[in-house]
């Protein structure tokens, strides 16, 4: 089904400090090369029929580019965020401006919440990360705010420090994960709730193939995620490699610069 994307163009993208993992100062980014990926994930997502939208980046927010992480909408309806790194929190502010000049509400969560980097609507749930980031307490709000059941999720693996870098949504019942970026007891209620989830190795998952968007049919998926999109291709699904290799150096991948809107 068509759908509709809200992205930021990443004029102003840079590793400036480390908040996770994969950031480091050591590792320039290559800016010219950013753009050309950032732009072939935009021309991606038109040419399957999808509306992209774009908010207006802001200078010293080199981060903003990441726009799945400054809010949840489902069904029109905007849960905001509050991150947890102070140099990103103005980030939620722009994004807020944006949601209301469109005609949208916004809720300011009261606890840390990075949006759907850690909110991943999944048909009749919202499946929750916690453990490096998103607060259990942002669950509850959340499952307040939407009436949906949230389904909390405990992260163990740094690497793996917002759930969408470690699960995401193929469609409304399934779902595909990497087992070792989730406690035990986490483990066991995704083998309850989707017995038939697509399973990726940790190769895939670093090479960030579960940051994946998922349209029901299309994957737009890190091309370096070879083995994933094989499975995917097994299941019926049509795997749409987009390298966005220089993003990897934030943290990021396709999800994480992809926030749906779902009116």
């Amino acid at each position: 089904m068509p759908r509709r994307y809200l992205v930021c163009e990443p004029d102003h993208f840079d590793v400036r400090y480390a908040i996770n993992p994969w950031m480091s100062q050591d590792a320039p980014v290559d800016t010219g090369l950013a753009r050309r990926q950032w732009e072939g994930l935009v021309r991606a997502y038109r040419e399957h029929g999808h509306t992209v939208e774009t908010v207006r980046p802001e200078p010293d927010l080199p981060d903003m580019v990441f726009a799945a992480n400054a809010a949840l909408v489902v069904e029109g309806r905007v849960f905001g965020s509050y991150f947890h790194a102070p140099q990103r929190r103005p980030e939620s502010v722009a994004y807020e401006t944006w949601f209301k000049a469109a005609g949208y509400d916004v809720y300011r969560p009261e606890s840390v919440c990075e949006g759907e980097g850690d909110l991943v609507a999944a048909g009749r749930f919202i499946l929750a990360g916690t453990g490096f980031r998103t607060t259990p307490e942002a669950h509850r709000e959340a499952q307040e705010f939407f009436g949906v059941p949230v389904i909390g999720l405990q992260l163990v693996d740094p690497y793996f420090y917002h759930l969408d870098t470690a699960l995401f949504a193929l469609d409304d019942t399934n779902i595909a994960y990497y087992p070792g970026a989730f406690s035990a007891g986490s483990r066991e209620v995704l083998e309850r709730l989707y017995p038939l989830a697509v399973i990726a190795t940790r190769e895939d998952a670093m090479a960030f193939g579960l940051n994946s968007v998922s349209d029901g049919r299309h994957v737009f998926v890190a091309p370096q995620a070879a083995g994933l999109m094989d499975q995917l291709a097994d299941r019926g699904y049509v795997p749409v490699p987009v390298d966005l290799s220089e993003f990897h150096k934030a943290g990021g991948g396709i999800k994480c610069c992809t926030q749906e809107i779902r009116s």
